[in-house]
């Protein structure tokens, strides 16, 4: 992908409030763009052009009228498996290609009295169960700095959309880095907010009622092509549902703990237990740990307070396919049933948690959330002593496309060697098992010119510290090459 000088939000509606632009030009211009550039990318799957000229033409009317809200005018795009009124919503599901939803999900509702006009929404992988965007109804998501790489997934749309230019935000969700992997291969910035802190009604498969509800492991978020937006478009996200909590509660977080980068203390992790890091993202670790200590800030590279690593990826792995296994047929649990019984006490690796996890009962789910409980605790401590803890988002930038249908035959090359390709999510699972938020942001490129990213995770509920570096980080360095930043 050519390096493009991208404008960001916080530019965008600059000059949107200054007169400088009109939403009916900013919109015309990504439509142009998406006609002409999406055939290559493949990242707007359900185009609205009629509706979105229509929205950028109310609110050029409102801003006349001396309107201004914190989107207002400004083109963004939403992940394919939030409810749009009108449009289809179908998690990359064939049996649902025709499944129209009546309303709109609650975030694409706070999107809309923000004042954002909505392009269209992004391509997913089928029930968003996989690191890469593609499906039998849209179609593969190519990365828009490599068509023959995988932009990413489950958000892989939105981050694919953001590096081509296709609109100024995204939304998108995150289990096992939805958001902070796609963000990470296609250089791009993405937020996993704190378990909890915005409300996901009306993000839900096919055919399922839009009630409230509250996830396990699963948040909705932010993706942005610079660090303050993100702080932008969480603005607008988070808080209580209306339905739910929202009847009692509001939200106040609290601000970021410093406001200079030398202020921060900064745990830098590059290395797990069970599956190495390439050299690629090795690298790219290094270079925000070195920018980080440039700036004064106290950096360590280890801490006995860190809850043990291999202990927490076990049980993320087994709390996520416990997620997953609840919407798969009887007979599909019954045969995994049966490999789980013939699984060895001994035998405690991730295959065997991914196995073990996908029959959980309700008894087994009890006693995990108890260890879960035990390593919030650990996490607590650590956030005493530290502010913030930086480590990959997964092992290697972008790889190559691999649509072999059997997950578990696939392999992840990571420097020459091959590993089962789900390991790679138990970076993820760092800071999702906990329910922790986490900035994913770029770090820099590969030695083959892909976007490396690490992501930045903060104490639970104070979203806005790991926001404030990445902030700090992006206006020393510049977002370290990332989409519009050379």
């Amino acid at each position: 992908m050519d390096a493009q000088n991208l404008p960001t939000a916080e530019e965008l509606m600059a000059a949107l409030r200054a007169g400088d632009v009109s939403s009916v030009e900013l919109t015309d211009e990504a439509i142009t763009r998406i006609e002409r550039d999406d055939k290559a990318v493949n990242a707007i799957c359900v185009p609205d052009f009629d509706r979105a000229r229509t929205a950028a033409r109310a609110a050029d009317e409102a801003r006349t009228r001396g309107e201004d809200r914190p989107l207002l005018g400004l083109p963004v795009t939403v992940k394919e498996s939030y409810d749009i009124a009108g449009l289809p919503t179908t998690w990359g599901i064939p049996a649902h290609r025709d499944h129209i939803p009546a309303e709109d999900a609650v975030q694409v509702s706070r999107l809309r009295e923000a004042g954002a006009v909505i392009l269209g929404k992004t391509n997913v992988p089928p029930a968003l169960q996989d690191v890469q965007s593609f499906n039998d109804i849209y179609g593969t998501t190519n990365n828009p700095w490599d068509h023959t790489r995988t932009p990413g997934g489950s958000s892989g749309g939105s981050a694919a959309a953001l590096a081509a230019g296709f609109g100024a935000l995204s939304i998108g969700s995150d289990i096992a880095g939805s958001l902070r992997t796609p963000a990470h291969f296609c250089g791009v910035y993405a937020h996993k907010p704190t378990l909890g802190l915005a409300p996901s009604r009306g993000m839900v498969p096919p055919t399922a009622p839009p009630y409230p509800a509250e996830p396990d492991l699963a948040v909705v978020g932010p993706m942005a092509r610079s660090a303050r937006d993100l702080t932008l478009l969480l603005d607008v996200m988070a808080g209580p549902d209306p339905l739910t909590l929202g009847v009692a509660y509001g939200l106040t977080l609290p601000p970021a703990r410093h406001e200079r980068l030398g202020d921060f203390r900064v745990l830098v992790l590059d290395d797990h237990p069970l599956i190495p890091t390439g050299s690629a993202v090795r690298a790219g670790v290094d270079r925000v740990a070195d920018a980080l200590a440039d700036a004064g800030a106290h950096v360590e590279r280890h801490s006995p307070l860190l809850p043990d690593p291999t202990e927490a990826a076990l049980l993320y792995t087994q709390l996520l396919f416990a997620d997953f296994s609840a919407r798969f047929p009887v007979e599909f649990y019954e045969e995994w049933r049966t490999r789980a019984a013939a699984l060895g006490a001994d035998d405690q690796g991730l295959d065997a948690a991914r196995v073990r996890g996908l029959v959980f009962s309700h008894r087994d789910w009890i006693e995990a959330n108890g260890r879960r409980e035990r390593h919030r605790q650990g996490w607590r401590r650590l956030f005493e002593s530290f502010d913030a803890v930086v480590c990959p988002v997964t092992p290697t930038p972008a790889f190559p496309h691999d649509h072999h249908p059997d997950g578990e035959q696939r392999r992840l090359d990571i420097d020459g060697v091959q590993y089962p390709y789900f390991d790679q999510l138990v970076w993820a699972g760092v800071a999702t098992m906990p329910g922790l938020p986490a900035t994913a942001v770029p770090a820099g490129r590969s030695p083959e010119g892909l976007p490396v990213g690490v992501q930045i995770i903060g104490p639970m509920w104070e979203d806005r510290t790991p926001l404030r570096l990445a902030e700090l980080l992006e206006e020393r360095v510049g977002g370290f090459g990332g989409v519009g930043r050379e």
